[in-house]
């Protein structure tokens, strides 16, 4: 069985930071890559970064290029989203998953989410 527990959400400043946590547990050994998605209110999940477990190459959405940088810990089975330059437009429950094959569009295991509100 494999969870994910999301932390790290909340409410800031636009311009301000934050930093989602995402706590693996169970078969983690199976994981090719992880990632973030988000979904803000009336709007459909979309992706929002991605990093392979073997080799830790990241991949984002343009949105969010050069402002939010994801990082994964292997020892400590959790993955990371540091989220700078926050604007209102990035407000939305985040959601991380994990994909047991690598595909870019498959995710096997997801999270509960955590919200993350960006006031003007």
């Amino acid at each position: 069985q494999v969870q994910l527990v999301e932390s790290g959400g909340g409410l800031v400043q636009a311009g301000g930071s934050l930093r989602l946590s995402c706590a693996a547990s169970g078969r983690t050994d199976r994981f090719s890559a992880m990632g973030w998605f988000r979904q803000a209110p009336g709007k459909a999940r979309e992706f929002v970064a991605r990093i392979t477990w073997i080799g830790g190459n990241a991949y984002y959405t343009d949105s969010v290029k050069g402002r939010f940088t994801i990082s994964g810990d292997n020892a400590k089975n959790t993955l990371y989203l540091q989220m700078n330059s926050l604007k209102p437009e990035d407000t939305a429950v985040y959601y991380c998953a994990a994909s047991v094959v690598a595909s870019p569009s498959r995710y096997d295991y997801w999270g509960q989410g955590t919200q993350v509100t960006v006031s003007a």
